[in-house]
Order: structure tokens, then C-alpha cells, then sequence
């Protein structure tokens, strides 16, 4: 059970872990035991709510398959244990950074002031590399 928020949850059938063996690195026993896990969670097939479902396929993400699976490989850590809390962590993480609603941005113009300021900025500016050309 994987509790996203405080009326949102995730059922152990929804998320399908598997064990697997890590990358790179770290001698003989690396090629013989599996530490590394591989989590796939089907969006379209969870209890999520609809709203949870919408915002996450419309994600741009590249561990979001186009059929709306996500897919996390977790291999930082040494034990299986570990890896599989830092996959089910980095799960939770995705599914609420796609809830956080964007302020809308409002375009703003520069005060008068500030365009004053600006303009008399390039003025000085202009005096001053004409005053460096070739005396006369």
C-alpha cells in the first residue's frame, strides 16, 4: 500500500515490482545477484482518481510510456530493499509533482521609470564610445 496523500492510495496489485540485476560496476557479485528494481505502474488501469490520470498522461516524461505506463529503474542503493523504497519514493514524487497547479503567469510592462532609466543608460553609453573615436 503505497499512500500518496491523505485520501489517495495505491494497492499492491496496481504496482508490479521486479528484481533485477544492476548496472555498471561492482566486481563479482554484481553479476550474480539481482539488487536493481524495475517498477511499472499502468496508469490507465489504477484506482487512481480521474483527475490524477489526466494530469499524469499529460506529462512529457520520459519514463511514461506511450501507452500510459511508467516505468522507474531503481539501482542506487547496494540492497534490493532499498532500491525498491527509493522506486516506490521517486513514484510518489511523479505522481504529485503532475498534481502541483502552475500560477498562471500575467505579462507585465516596465514602468515609466524604468524605461526613463533605461533609455538615459544607452544615452550615456553613446556619449561615451563617441568620445573615444579619432580627435579631430
Amino acid at each position: 500500500m503505497l499512500k500518496i496523500s491523505n485520501n489517495v492510495e495505491l494497492a499492491e496489485w496496481e504496482i508490479e515490482l521486479t528484481a533485477i540485476r544492476a548496472m555498471g560496476a561492482g566486481g563479482q557479485k554484481v553479476n550474480k545477484t539481482s539488487t536493481a528494481i524495475h517498477l511499472r505502474f499502468d496508469i490507465k488501469r489504477s484506482t487512481l482518481p480521474q483527475f490524477y490520470k489526466e494530469r499524469l498522461l499529460a506529462l512529457t516524461d520520459s519514463r511514461i510510456t506511450k501507452d500510459g505506463v511508467i516505468i522507474i529503474k531503481a539501482q542506487q542503493y547496494r540492497t534490493q530493499e532499498q532500491n525498491r523504497e527509493d522506486a516506490l519514493e521517486r513514484l510518489k514524487q511523479l505522481i504529485l509533482s503532475a498534481t502541483v497547479v502552475q500560477k498562471t503567469r500575467r505579462p507585465t510592462k516596465p514602468t515609466r521609470a524604468s524605461q526613463k532609466r533605461r533609455v538615459d543608460a544607452k544615452k550615456r553609453k553613446s556619449q561615451t564610445k563617441s568620445l573615444r573615436g579619432k580627435v579631430q
